[in-house]
């Protein structure tokens, strides 16, 4: 077992004996052991054990660990922690709520002590019963792969690794040694208390499962094994897709090239929905399958052509925990529903106060977009461009002979109640919102899109369309040129 352990703690698990360890200790046997070898092999260690109060010798138990320290001649740290009031507040189960303390807590240590790794001692039954409680809740590759000997970047810590040198230890194995060894375990009462879901597993399903498959949890270790090794290569293939998928990711927000992201498998795509989520939000793991497949389908098909079809709404969905996904100018978010602050906006056009345009003459708008207009003189050079503009932004504009007097626009956001004569519909008007929506304006761009008016009256709506009674007609006599840019 020695030589065992020189291969994978040097190698696998990356660790040295020059810093120093915090090592989990409950006080059974599997923390008694891990303290145990990783001491012979002359590792560092600081004993770390958290209280969680919730059975009456929990305190004894503390002090035992205290003492086994002592006895090894290491750095002890105890600390309690209300994991009752932690998992009401918080709305977490008992179990939930214990893993969290104890993990934030030894991860404290870690820094406090410039510690190399957190190391725990989860051992190959362990594995199994992992690898079941997933199976059963419907996990995909990345569940039933079970835990990682090694982990880093992890829900603790980007800088400090996670390490579980005992997977593929069995309990059996351990409690051996820990009695060749003279160690004492302390034996947790509520290990046996099947209320929780883990032990439920371990005590009735596991030795069920056995009758039928006898060595049932030997072959699940080597499925979780293999599916690990498999789901290294599916990574690989996730990573290279996020270097080209990624368009950009904030404080409450990351984005993705839709059309890029729309070409990868279904099974990366699914992973960068589940990659972004775990940049928004430290624990993902009540983010189901429904709810990536809830961002999933917002995605619209492949034209014939390979191009993406534009969405006919502009939609978006509730992904879970608190954000949701949307497409938007070609880019799929996934996104804090109050993050519309942080998301970037500079790539149209936004009004935070109305303004008055002279022409000629210019105003200047938020994130460096200004509005000029000016007269012009040719009439028919007007008519020429006004029939080849591509621009959306730039507009040419009959203000008829009874407005000649006219020398100022004015700029404003929409009102409630707000109609518009789009050019195209034959002077027919429609609700200004629904023009918005039918153009695909960005819900979140509508409130503080900027309107080009006459009046009260919508002449331009910048980047789509100018109002019917402003065309340009065989019979105009005065054109105003109005661009919009940055």
């Amino acid at each position: 077992m020695l030589s065992y352990f020189n291969d994978i703690l040097r190698i696998d698990l990356q660790l040295n004996t020059e810093k120093p360890l915090v090592i989990g200790v409950s006080g059974g046997p599997d923390s008694l052991f891990l303290l145990d070898i990783m001491l012979q092999h002359g590792f560092s260690v600081v004993v770390a054990h958290l209280d969680h109060g919730l059975r009456p010798e929990s305190g004894d138990e503390a002090r035992g660990v205290g003492l086994v320290a002592e006895s090894f001649g290491v750095p002890f740290v105890l600390e309690a922690r209300d994991v009752v009031a932690m998992a009401d507040t918080q709305g977490l189960s008992l179990e939930e709520a214990a893993r969290i303390a104890r993990y934030r807590f030894l991860f404290q240590q870690a820094q406090v002590h410039d510690a190399q790794a957190v190391a725990v001692g989860h051992n190959a039954n362990d594995q199994v019963e992992t690898v079941l409680m997933h199976l059963l809740r419907g996990a995909g590759l990345s569940g039933l792969k079970g835990m990682t000997a090694y982990s880093l970047p992890n829900p603790w810590s980007d800088e400090i690794p996670l390490v579980r040198p005992l997977l593929s230890v069995w309990r059996g194995e351990i409690l051996e040694r820990c009695q060749q060894r003279g160690l004492e375990p302390i034996f947790d009462s509520s290990n046996q208390d099947t209320d929780f879901f883990r032990n439920r597993l371990r005590h009735d399903l596991i030795p069920y499962l056995d009758e039928y498959v006898p060595g049932v949890q030997e072959r699940l270790w080597r499925m979780a094994d293999i599916l690990a090794e498999d789901n290294a290569v599916l990574e690989e293939a996730v990573a290279a897709a996020k270097n080209i998928c990624l368009d950009s990711q904030g404080a409450g927000f990351v984005s993705f090239n839709a059309q890029v992201f729309t070409y990868q498998p279904v099974a990366v795509q699914r992973r960068l929905i589940r990659w972004a989520v775990s940049e928004l939000r430290q624990d993902t793991r009540k983010l189901d399958f429904d709810s990536v497949q809830r961002a999933l389908a917002l995605l619209p098909p492949l034209t014939p052509s390979g191009l993406l079809e534009p969405p006919s709404e502009t939609k978006q969905r509730e992904v879970a925990l608190g954000l949701r996904a949307f497409l938007e100018d070609g880019l799929l978010y996934i996104a804090a529903w109050d993050a519309d602050a942080d998301l970037p906006s500079a790539q149209w056009p936004q009004l935070d106060t109305d303004a008055v345009l002279q022409i000629p003459g210019e105003v200047d708008l938020p994130d460096g977009w200004y509005l000029r207009g000016e007269y012009v003189e040719y009439l028919e050079s007007a008519r020429a461009q006004a029939l080849e503009n591509a621009d959306p932004y730039r507009a040419w504009l009959d203000l008829g002979d009874a407005r000649t007097a006219v020398s100022t626009l004015n700029v404003r956001v929409r009102r409630p109640g707000d109609r518009f004569q789009p050019l195209g519909m034959g002077g027919q008007s429609m609700k200004l919102s629904d023009f918005m929506i039918n153009q695909k304006i960005p819900r979140r761009a509508r409130s503080g899109w900027p309107l080009v008016c006459l009046g009260s009256e919508i002449v331009w709506v910048p980047g789509f369309r100018i109002a019917h009674p402003f065309r340009l007609t065989p019979h105009t006599r005065k054109t105003v040129h109005l661009v919009m840019s940055r």
